[in-house]
Formats: structure tokens, sequence, C-alpha cells
């Protein structure tokens, strides 16, 4: 690997070795005032301070990385697009290696069995690590039921509504382990689930099951847990989808859904689990497509300032990354062209956006991001702050493209064995 293509592009240190370093600067740095005579009971401030230090450290490399990046190299990372085929094609590779994108997602139109998708997953890695330093995020929607893409030798695990039914934490936690486990066979990094939507409406056609229940503290402690239990096994878990798709009777794959609560039956019902979420330490968000008329108008959630900005951000808090749902979903591109609602998400202060479907629709999304810049319509400071957050995030997982090791489908079949033999055990217990 060049210098130009090293992660932080920093006189080619590694992820792992940046961190021993900074480990490492930091031990002498701070240990030396031991000569002082720290007295005992200052220990924790001491430990307290050197973490805060550690931290400003990292965050200078961070912004030091950037400040090498080209725009085209940022642009590319705000962008997560869907691929087809089992194999790495000519399209995914040029996304790659000329439009730099940040991100994959597979879907079970990738996947025909486990050793093809773990080769698949490594071809992505290789390819992207020839000319691109920064990791890329390896995505899939698995939260267990019917919304799974892993091949047919792995167990299915249940639904989150079956878990709901149990209403034990540790339970769930153990689910997001299991979860992790089966990701991690083929080199995943990111998942999106856990599922924070409250099932409330008996007429919902796309979410139902995949909700732990129909109660927003049931939803907040299950859905914590198994994010959690993700989050423990370096899987990123994305909690969807925000502000609250429960409520809803029409699939947004379709058109767009219309929720006319207003912020006081909001703030006491579906945005419960989410904001939990974020006091327990969310690493990412996405946000649905729907339209919530009390909140914005004209715009759906996924394009919306007064949603994202206002409202995840400012009003909860929440400072990690931000994903918008597929934007070639019929509530987007019914009603949008989809270059136009990428940049629009980005204004409204989306870090990342979703094309799954058509390479078209990809450079369309690319080519329009590009020329809002060019324009002015983005800034370059507004970009800057998404893609700060995404490399922070990519590093505080320790991503890596480095591929797994290639097996047999003999080896790498024992492995599905232990994951299996462990989601049985699970499933005793419902």
């Amino acid at each position: 690997m060049s210098k130009e293509t090293c992660f932080w592009q920093i006189k080619c240190i590694r992820p792992f070795t940046l961190i021993l370093l900074l480990t490492l600067l930091s031990t002498v740095t701070f240990g030396c005032a031991g000569i002082g005579g720290n007295r005992p009971e200052n220990k924790q401030e001491n430990q307290q301070n050197e973490n805060r230090q550690d931290v400003r450290v990292e965050q200078d490399k961070v912004r030091e990385a950037m400040q090498s990046m080209s725009i085209a190299k940022k642009l590319g990372q705000l962008v997560m697009v869907g691929i087809d085929g089992y194999e790495l094609d000519e399209q995914t590779r040029d996304l790659i290696q000329q439009d730099y994108v940040g991100g994959v997602v597979i879907f079970g139109r990738n996947v025909r069995d486990s050793l093809q998708l773990r080769t698949l997953l490594d071809s992505l890695k290789q390819v992207n690590a020839a000319v691109n330093g920064i990791p890329l995020f390896l995505s899939v929607d698995e939260e267990g039921g019917r919304v799974s893409r892993m091949p047919d030798e792995l167990s299915d695990l249940p639904t989150s509504a079956r878990i709901g039914r149990q209403n034990d934490a540790r339970l769930s936690s153990q689910i997001g382990s299991m979860l992790a486990a089966q990701l991690k066979l083929f080199g995943f990094n990111m998942d999106f689930a856990p599922v924070l939507d409250i099932n409330s409406n008996p007429q919902n056609p796309v979410i139902g099951d995949r909700a732990f229940g129909a109660d927003a503290g049931l939803v907040s402690k299950l859905g914590i847990a198994t994010m959690k239990g993700l989050q423990a096994a370096a899987i990123i878990p994305v909690v969807k989808h925000f502000p609250g798709h429960g409520d809803t009777q029409v699939d947004s794959h379709e058109e767009l859904p219309i929720v006319s609560h207003d912020r006081n039956r909001l703030n006491g019902f579906e945005l419960v689990p989410f904001a939990e979420a974020i006091k327990n330490n969310a690493d990412a968000v996405m946000v649905a497509h729907i339209l919530l008329p009390q909140l914005d108008e004209h715009n759906p959630a996924s394009l919306s300032k007064a949603v994202i900005t206002d409202l995840l951000r400012t009003e909860l808090g929440f400072n990690g990354v931000v994903i918008t749902d597929d934007l070639t979903m019929g509530a987007i591109s019914g009603n949008h062209e989809i270059g136009e609602a990428a940049v629009k998400a980005i204004k409204a202060g989306s870090d990342l956006v979703l094309v799954c479907h058509g390479y078209e629709n990809e450079i369309a999304v690319l080519d329009a991001l590009k020329s809002a810049v060019e324009t002015g319509l983005i800034s370059e400071e507004r970009v800057d702050q998404s893609v700060y957050r995404i490399l922070k995030l990519k590093e505080r997982y320790k991503l890596t493209d480095e591929p797994l090791s290639l097996k047999t489908g003999e080896e790498l079949q024992k492995e599905i064995d232990d994951v299996n033999s462990a989601i049985r055990e699970l499933k005793e217990k419902l």
C-alpha cells in the first residue's frame, strides 16, 4: 500500500499501529506526572485527564487525514451503494476505484452460499485497499426473522416480536451477539438493526413482527440490549427507522407514508426508544422516508432539516452518523429526482445516503453531490462535518480492509456449525 492510500494518510501508519503509538505516547507523557508525587486519591482524576488527552490526539489525527483528502474522496465517503450479482463486477469496481464510495450494502440478490459471500466481501475489501486508505462499511439488513440476508447454511434467528414476548434484556443482548457472530463469518462490519419502531398500528404493512412490540418501554429496553450486543462484538448497529415507522399504513418502499402526530405524542411514544438509544451511545441512526407534517409539511424525514438537524441532532443530542433509508424506495423515487434527494438529505444533516438499486442511480447521486459542492449549494465545510463523523466511526470500530482468510467450504462450514449450535441453544430459551 502506498503512502497515499494509507487509512489516515500519515506516514503510512495503519490503524492498529496508530492506536498502539498513541497509547505508548500517552503512557510516556502522563507517566512522568508520577515524578511530581501524585497522591493515590487523584488516580481517578489523572486517568480521566489521560483519556481526554488521548481523545484530543486522535481527533487531531482525523482532522489531519481529512486535509489530504480530495473533494472526490470526501464525497465518496457520503455514499453507500448496493451492487448486482454474486461477484465483483466492473461497475462496482469503478464505484470503489474511481468514486471512492464509503460503503457497500449486501442484499439477498448477492448471496448464493456461504463461501461465495465470504469471497465477495473479501474481493470488495481488496479492491478498496488498493486505491483507498479508508476501509469500507460492509453492511446488511440482518434483523432476524423475515428480514435476513444470510446464506441458507445458517440457522434463522427468531423475529423481534418473538423476542419481545420474552421481555428479557439479557436474551436480547444475546440475540445481538448472535447477529454479530453471523455477520463476522463473512466480514461484515455494520448491521442495519435493531428496529426501534413501535408496532402500534396493526395495519402496518412493513413493520409488524420486525418490532419488539407495541410498548415504548419494551422496545427501548430490548432494542438497546440488542444494540449493545452488536456493539460488544464489534459490529456497528444502525438503529432504525427514526423518528418512528410503527404507526403507518403505507409501505415506504412503495409510496410516502404520512404520520400526523404532534410533538407531545412523538415525545411520549415514537421518539422514546431513539432518545434512550442515544443516551446509551448509539453509533448510527437510519432516518425513515415518512412525512411528519407537524414537524415539516414539505419534506420527508430523510430530507428534512427540521427532523435531522433540529430534532435528532440539536434536541436529542445525537452526534453520531446519520444514514438515510434507501433513496431508490418509492417514497423518494416517486416524488423526487434521486440526485436532488441526495443533495437535500446532506443539506438536512444526513452523513450517508443509501442508494441500493441501479448503477445509474448511484452515479446520479455522486454527480449531484459533486455539482452541489462546485456551485456552493453544499459547502465543503458541511461535507467535512459528515466525513469527520464517518471516519471517527470507522476508526472507533477499527475497521480494516484486511480480507478474511479464504477457507475451503469444509472449513467454513465448521465455523457455521459452531454458530448454528449457539443459535439452537438460544432458541431453546424461547
